[in-house]
């Protein structure tokens, strides 16, 4: 998909996104029957694949340039070794072969409209993505480097993937929706991107356009609310034990956070038009991702240092100053010490309360720097209620 994806860029006349797609899935049938059958079936159907390609060839150039089409070819090739596979394999792979198969000929349409819409700064981004997953980290090695045993190449680079692919959801889906998401939209995929950049930009606006205030209130209010569900989906994914006891508390908070986004939506909305997010960086640009596996891995070894050092007081401190600027790291870095055992679920929750807090606390200070009065008494009146009622909850025994 992703050569087919800058082939079709490129609009390469002989094969483009789906006929990559089937072509790669037909290799793999192949190599299957080789082991089943015969190794000449590869052989063969790489003979095959060669004829359809000479066959498409000759054909465009004796008519002067015209798209011969070969996805036809190659499904029939496909779903002729699909016919094999369901004698000598597993039936339900056959099945779902085949039905991936009919989806992909079927979804040309949307295919097709989906890399329209796609600039070249947007296939960067997916490209640089694929560096960062499939080039950079199997070649990390896996196993701690640093003297308390924390810092793991690997593991803090599965970190970077995992922000780097919730922001490029966000920044895709942005891309493709444009402007027609309106207020609701930048809200929620600009706390997908970038809460804090998101926080900046509308801040700023609010300051030079008076009328925007209402807008810009239930836009940054609508990305602090994803910042809890942000929070909760990496603790899903890296440390499901510590979510049992995170979900209820700072999935309270992001409830509490919602209603009063809910409230401004209601009670200020003048109907005005987000005019879309402003320009935010690409969030898989590899000198970002580098810092973030640097601070990820920063936050780590400080955490098991000054935990060695100063107890949990010090595991207290590494996360109200790391969530001044960034809360995935220190959520990562905690979530995975409470997966590996080396963290109580208690205090993993707590910490990363915290950082989130002392992260809210930036950005009211943000709106006070950069916005204006009425946003003040808005955005910064619903996220400073936020921060008292995560006060009691840390205060709470």
């Amino acid at each position: 998909l992703l050569v087919g994806l800058q082939r079709e860029r490129v609009a390469s006349r002989l094969a483009g996104l789906r006929t990559f797609a089937l072509t790669t899935v037909f290799g793999a049938l192949c190599g299957q029957l080789s082991q089943a059958l015969s190794p000449w079936i590869a052989v063969a159907g790489l003979l095959a694949l060669t004829g359809i390609i000479l066959a498409g060839n000759v054909i465009k150039l004796r008519t002067d340039g015209a798209d011969p089409g070969q996805t036809t070819e190659v499904a029939l090739l496909l779903l002729y070794l699909v016919g094999v596979y369901l004698v000598v394999g597993s039936t339900e792979v056959a099945i779902a072969v085949g039905g991936g198969t009919a989806v992909l000929l079927w979804a040309k349409p949307q295919l097709q409209g989906f890399t329209s819409k796609l600039g070249d700064t947007d296939v960067r981004a997916i490209m640089q993505f694929a560096l960062l997953s499939l080039v950079i980290l199997p070649v990390l090695p896996n196993r701690a480097i640093d003297l308390y045993g924390v810092v793991n190449p690997r593991e803090a680079w599965w970190m970077v993937v995992l922000v780097a692919g919730l922001g490029l959801t966000g920044y895709i889906a942005h891309k493709l929706l444009g402007d027609r998401g309106g207020t609701f939209a930048a809200g929620i995929l600009g706390g997908l991107i970038s809460s804090t950049a998101t926080t900046i930009a509308f801040a700023r606006r609010a300051r030079t356009s008076r009328a925007s205030t209402p807008t810009a209130a239930i836009v940054i209010t609508l990305a602090t609310t994803v910042v809890f569900a942000r929070v909760l989906v990496e603790i899903a994914i890296t440390a499901p034990a510590l979510l049992r006891s995170a979900a209820p508390r700072i999935g309270g908070l992001g409830l509490l956070t919602a209603l009063l986004a809910a409230f401004l939506w209601f009670r200020w909305r003048r109907g005005e038009s987000a005019q879309g997010l402003p320009p935010i960086g690409i969030p898989t640009q590899i000198e970002a991702a580098l810092f973030f596996g640097v601070l990820y891995a920063a936050v780590s070894f400080v955490g098991a240092a000054a935990r060695d050092h100063f107890g949990e007081g010090g595991l207290y401190a590494v996360a109200a100053f790391s969530g001044l600027t960034d809360i995935d790291a220190i959520t990562l870095s905690t979530a995975r010490s409470v997966s590996s055992g080396k963290l109580g679920a208690e205090v993993g929750w707590r910490l990363v309360t915290l950082a989130i807090l002392t992260n809210l606390g930036f950005k009211v200070a943000t709106i006070i720097a950069l916005g204006s009065r009425a946003l003040v008494l808005r955005a910064g009146t619903v996220i400073t209620i936020a921060i008292a009622a995560g006060a009691l909850l840390l205060l709470a025994r």
